[in-house]
């Protein structure tokens, strides 16, 4: 019987310890070609293992080889030189440089000291083909891309030929299923080509699909190591969680109340095009749609936060009157509407900030007396919320940046619970969120939706749409294309209607 090849990364006892211990004792080993799923609930220490591979985080305690030889990178270059690279969940492009300057960046071809446009361009679109990005100019700043774009780029950007180790962490937590499929035929190759790589993720069905083996982690420890094949996704959650959850698919419709938002002919330039929809109290409406479909700037537009340049957004009371119009977002959260963003870095969370002001900063009224702040009754308060989301952290005063990206979208919750939110917009409201903090996430949506609220939810995540909504819209080239309701779609219906501009646009084209 021949022996199993020696493994590429060795990894003995690895821990890391802060103010409390967040990785203890952990070993794993990966082989060339082989594609390993690393998963747990948020705060299990798969971002602080696969930071510390990558060189980014030091370990306390513990042993790395790579290729048989002792692997301790002090920085992330270190781990780059010797071919081990990450794609995080948090972007790590420079967003004022152009796309090209950000796939090439630490080796820019140049003559004699100056920058060489032509070839930084061919070689970016060399790049950027290779995921199939043949639409993007390489010239354009990063900044105007969406956030799904700037993924993909991210993406690419570590697609590099001496690439032995690749990690991918959360990478399909922006994408829909057509940057899905690109990136896993990518990941095909990659390994038919000797490339290990280590895939975090909590999307059960795709680490089934793609991964070779699965790792578990626990409060920091690896509870389980084995095979993928025969593992159900009933297996995974009870190793990850030790509890099962309802995932709602045969949920029926939920009552439709009073219309609470109403949008007609809502536009901006050719982004989003006259769109009209009805939102009415107790439902939860979701909007699908391919990356650059309009579904996040139609959010912004309702919000407030971008300028539409056509068209009406009217908000009602629960007893149906008219409610004042707002045109920014903080006239609108006067009115108890909410945005969950999908970039919760920049646009949701004060980051250096405890949980606590994170929380109750959208309802200072509701923790003060008399203009005055009470910290006892602020502090019970996100005590409270920060209990009902199962909020993994130390105390209500650690910093929003020192949590893992699922407790953060956690806070971000917590926020709009704590201004009870009459309406609330959700952009990729669980991205980056473990299956037990989504069941979680979605209890309190329930129980919204049961208040009478009103919810409009944007996810690439077809299954949680199917899921989670009443009816489905489906933008196409800033379009709202077709509205399902429940019992009518398919997967494959969604899919139709979200492709159906650009197969518009190559009819078009093709009889030009």
């Amino acid at each position: 019987m021949a022996a199993s090849p020696a493994p590429v990364l060795a990894l003995q006892g690895i821990g890391k310890d802060y103010a409390a211990t967040v990785l203890d004792g952990v070993g794993l080993e990966l082989r060339a070609g082989e594609v390993l799923a690393l998963t747990g609930e948020n705060g299990a220490g798969k971002s602080t293992l696969s930071k510390i591979i990558c060189g980014l985080v030091t370990p306390t305690r513990g042993q790395m080889q790579l290729g048989g030889q002792p692997f301790a990178p002090r920085s992330r270059r270190e781990a780059e030189a010797q071919g081990v690279r990450m794609v995080m969940q948090e972007l790590g492009l420079v967003s004022n440089l152009t796309v090209a300057e950000n796939l090439l960046m630490g080796h820019l071809p140049n003559r004699g000291g100056w920058l060489q446009r032509g070839r930084l361009r061919e070689l970016a679109e060399r790049q950027l083909a290779r995921i199939g990005l043949t639409d993007i100019d390489p010239d354009m700043p990063v900044s105007r891309l969406g956030i799904g774009h700037q993924q993909m780029v991210e993406i690419a950007r570590n697609l590099q030929d001496d690439t032995r180790i690749l990690i991918l962490d959360e990478p399909t937590a922006m994408l829909t299923p057509r940057e899905t499929g690109r990136l896993f035929g990518q990941i095909a190759e990659l390994a038919a080509a000797g490339v290990a790589l280590i895939y975090v993720s909590h999307r059960l069905e795709e680490l089934r699909r793609i991964c070779d083996r699965v790792a578990v982690l626990r409060d920091g420890r690896l509870v389980d190591d084995r095979p993928m094949a025969g593992v159900s996704q009933a297996d995974l959650v009870q190793r990850m969680i030790g509890r099962a959850v309802d995932d709602g698919a045969q949920r029926p419709r939920r009552p439709t109340g009073p219309l609470r938002l109403q949008v007609r002919g809502l536009g901006r330039a050719q982004v989003v095009r006259d769109v009209s929809l009805d939102l009415h109290s107790g439902e939860v409406l979701g909007l699908a749609g391919l990356v650059g479909s309009g579904r996040t700037e139609l959010l912004r537009l309702i919000y407030g936060a971008d300028k539409a340049d056509r068209g009406t957004v009217e908000l009602f009371t629960r007893e149906g009157k008219p409610a004042p119009q707002w045109s920014s977002p903080v006239e609108a959260v006067r009115q108890r509407i909410g945005l969950v963003s999908e970039d919760r870095k920049s646009e949701g969370l004060l980051l250096p900030q405890p949980i606590r002001v994170n929380t109750t900063v959208s309802d200072l009224r509701a923790v003060s007396q008399a203009g005055w702040l009470q910290p006892a009754k602020e502090s019970g308060t996100v005590k409270a919320l920060v209990q009902k989301l199962r909020v993994r952290c130390r105390d209500e005063e650690q910093a929003v940046s020192a949590l893992s990206g699922g407790n953060q979208q956690k806070v971000v919750f917590a926020r709009w619970l704590h201004r009870d939110c009459e309406v609330l917009l959700l952009d990729e409201p669980t991205r980056g969120v473990d299956i037990g903090a989504r069941a979680d996430l979605y209890a309190e949506l329930e129980r919204m939706a049961a208040d009478g609220r009103a919810l409009l939810m944007v996810s690439s995540d077809l299954r949680e749409l199917m899921d989670m909504c009443d009816r489905i819209g489906v933008m196409s080239g800033g379009r709202l294309v077709q509205v399902f309701e429940r019992g009518e779609w398919t997967e494959q219906s969604l899919l139709a209607a979200a492709f159906s501009a650009a197969s518009e646009k190559t009819i078009k084209e093709t009889t030009a």
